[in-house]
C-alpha cells in the first residue's frame, strides 16, 4: 500500500506532534515567566533557571536520542510490514537509557556547585541554581522514559498519544508552578524557585505514568524487559552513539552561549534565558513537521519508495519555510509585548529587545534545517548528522562567537553565531539528500 503524503495526512501527523512539541518547552517557559515575575530576587532566580535549564536540556538531549533511534527502526519495520520482529526493542532500549540516567543523577547531584561554577555562576545566582538543580534533576529519568515511549508511538505513525501526554504535563506544570511558586494564602506558603522545580518534577512523573499506561493498553508492545536482546539493538545503539556525539557537539554550542551570556552580567544572562526559551519554542513548533518527516521518511525508506520520499522532502520544505516565516512575522508584530511576559526589569528588557530580532530572522532557516534533520533521523542516517554538528560547532559557531565577542557584540555575538551554525547544519543535508535520492528515484 502506497504511503499517503497529501497535505491532510502530513498534518494528521504534524499537528499533534507540533502541539506535543510546544508543550515540552512550555515546561521551561512557564518556570521562566513565573519566576521572572516574582517580587523578590526575580532577576537572579531567572538567571539561575536559565543556567540549570541549559544543563538539564543538555542531559535530556544527549540521552533522549533514544526517541529518534527507536522511531527510525520501528517506522522502517512498519514500512516493510515486519513490526512483530521488533516488538521487544523499545523496552530494551528504554531500560538501557534509564540505567544511564540513574548514573548521571548519582554523579551530578553531589557536584552541583562545581557544575554551575563552570557556567560562570557566582553568589546568589550560583546558590539558586544549585538549589533548583538538586530538585529538578530527579525528574530526569522520568523525562527519558517519556521520550522513549514518544519514539515508539512515532515509529507506529501515532503522534496523537504523545500530544495528549505532553498537553497534560504542560497544563499540570502551569497549575503547580502558580500554586507552589506564589503559594495559596493560609494553605501553602510561597516556595519561590524551589516550587518551580517541584512543579516540573511532579509533572514529569505524571507524564511518565500516563505514557506507560497508554503504551500497554493501546499497543502490542510490552513494558516487560525480555532477553535475549533484539537483533536491532546493536544498530539502535550505533544510532544512539552517533546522536550522543552529535548532541554533545550541540550542547557545546549551548554551553558557550550560556557561559558567555553569564559572564556579561546577570541582566544579560536573564535576557539570554528569555531569548533561548523563545528560540526553543519556535524550534519545537517547527518540530511538528520535522516529526512528520521523521515518521514518513523512515516508512518510505523501509518500503523503498524513493519517488514519494523526494516529493515528501519538497512538500515539507515549503511547509517549514511558511511556518518559520509566520513565526518571524508574529514575533515582529508583538515585539515589545513578548518580553514583558517574562520580566518587568527594564535593563533585562533592553538587552533582550536589542538582540531579539536576530532570533526572529533565523526562524525560516531553522525550519528547513530541523525538517531535514528529522528526515535524516527517520532514515537512520545518524553519522551524517553527527559529522555536520561537529563541523558546524567546531569550525563555525565557536570561531564566529569568539570573533564577534572580541568586538564586544555580547548577546548579538551569541545569536549571530547561532545563525551561522544553523545554516551550516542544514543546507548540506539538502544537497546530500538530493544527490542520493534523485538517482534512486529515477531508477524506479
Amino acid at each position: 500500500m502506497k504511503t499517503n503524503i497529501h497535505f491532510k495526512n502530513i498534518n494528521k501527523l504534524a499537528i499533534p506532534a507540533l502541539i506535543a512539541g510546544i508543550a515540552e518547552p512550555l515546561l521551561s517557559i512557564t518556570d521562566t515567566a513565573i519566576i521572572g515575575n516574582m517580587e523578590s530576587n526575580a532577576t537572579e532566580s531567572l538567571a539561575a533557571v536559565g543556567i540549570v535549564g541549559a544543563f538539564i536540556s543538555m542531559l535530556v538531549w544527549v540521552f533522549g536520542q533514544v526517541r529518534s533511534a527507536i522511531s527510525s527502526i520501528i517506522s522502517q519495520y512498519v514500512g516493510a510490514h515486519k513490526l512483530e520482529e521488533v516488538n521487544d526493542l523499545p523496552v530494551q532500549a528504554t531500560a538501557i537509557v534509564l540505567l544511564g540516567s540513574f548514573l548521571v543523577l548519582a554523579i551530578s547531584y553531589p557536584f552541583a556547585t562545581q557544575i554551575f561554577e563552570f557556567y560562570n555562576a557566582t553568589g546568589m545566582i550560583l546558590d539558586s541554581a544549585v538549589m533548583y538543580f538538586k530538585i529538578r534533576i530527579f525528574g530526569f529519568p522520568f523525562s527519558l522514559f517519556v521520550f522513549a515511549i514518544f519514539g515508539t508511538f512515532r515509529g507506529l505513525q501515532n503522534t496523537y498519544y504523545p500530544m495528549l501526554i505532553a498537553i497534560t504535563g504542560a497544563l499540570l506544570n502551569i497549575v503547580l508552578d502558580i500554586v507552589l511558586v506564589y503559594g495559596i494564602e493560609g494553605i501553602i506558603a510561597p516556595m519561590h524557585i524551589e516550587g518551580a522545580a517541584y512543579a516540573s518534577v511532579l509533572s514529569q512523573i505524571v507524564m511518565a505514568g500516563i505514557a506507560a499506561s497508554l503504551l500497554v493498553k493501546k499497543t502490542s508492545i510490552s513494558l516487560k524487559v525480555q532477553l535475549p536482546f533484539n537483533k536491532e539493538i546493536k544498530r539502535m545503539l550505533g544510532m544512539i552513539s552517533n546522536l550522543f556525539i552529535r548532541t554533545i557537539a550541540l550542547n557545546v554550542a549551548l554551553y558557550f552561549g550560556t557561559s558567555y551570556a553569564t559572564s556579561y552580567g546577570k541582566e544579560y544572562i536573564a535576557a539570554y534565558t528569555i531569548g533561548l526559551n523563545i528560540w526553543f519554542l519556535g524550534a519545537f513548533m517547527i518540530d511538528g513537521y520535522s516529526s512528520a518527516g521523521n515518521i514518513l521518511s523512515g516508512k518510505l525508506l523501509g518500503a523503498k519508495d524513493y519517488q514519494t520520499l523526494l516529493k515528501l522532502s519538497r512538500k515539507l520544505t515549503k511547509y517549514g519555510f511558511v511556518i518559520g516565516g509566520c513565526l518571524t512575522i508574529f514575533g515582529g508584530l508583538f515585539y515589545e509585548s513578548i518580553g514583558t511576559v517574562f520580566t518587568k526589569d527594564p535593563v533585562v528588557l533592553e538587552k533582550f529587545y536589542a538582540s531579539f530580532w536576530i532570533i526572529l530572522a533565523m526562524q525560516p532557516l531553522c525550519a528547513i534545517t530541523f525538517i531535514f534533520d528529522g528526515m535524516y533521523k527517520g532514515m537512520g542516517e545518524m553519522k551524517i548528522l553527527r559529522n555536520l554538528l561537529l563541523l558546524s560547532t567546531g569550525v563555525v559557531f565557536i570561531p564566529v562567537l569568539l570573533v564577534f565577542d572580541a568586538f564586544d557584540y555580547k548577546l548579538h555575538a551569541i545569536w549571530i553565531a547561532f545563525t551561522c551554525w544553523i545554516v551550516v547544519r542544514g543546507f548540506p543535508l539538502i544537497l546530500l539528500f538530493r544527490w542520493k535520492f534523485i538517482p534512486l528515484a529515477q531508477k524506479k
